[in-house]
């Protein structure tokens, strides 16, 4: 099964997106967006950059997990990773999304 990505309102009524493997497992978080329609067009951004290694940084937590974010061409963050315990599972994070965020499948459990 391939990735897709899910569609979600918060109870405060903002939007958010999640971009999942084939196996469900959450790869990658949006920040919240007031609208719908700007949590689909961080959709299509994430679709449109997440070929390009050059948008991905690579962070080191005060815990010392390592994260990611996925970053459009204007530097604005378009998601950002789970924590991963060491940089090589980041390193697989990173495989993940940029296999996976091509998906054009969109679940939409906004209600």
């Amino acid at each position: 099964m391939a990735g897709y990505f899910e569609l979600m309102k918060s109870s405060d009524g903002q939007f958010r997106f999640v971009l999942k493997a084939g196996n469900h497992e959450t790869i990658l978080t949006s920040e919240l967006y007031k609208t719908k329609a700007s949590a689909e067009n961080g959709i299509e951004s994430v679709q449109k950059n997440c070929s390009d290694s050059s948008r991905y940084e690579k962070k080191v937590a005060l815990n010392g997990k390592h994260y990611f974010n996925l970053k459009a061409a204007n530097h604005q963050i378009i998601g950002s990773s789970q924590m991963y315990a060491s940089e090589a599972a980041c390193e697989g994070g990173i495989e993940s999304v940029k296999t996976n965020g091509k998906s054009a499948t969109i679940k939409d459990s906004t209600g």
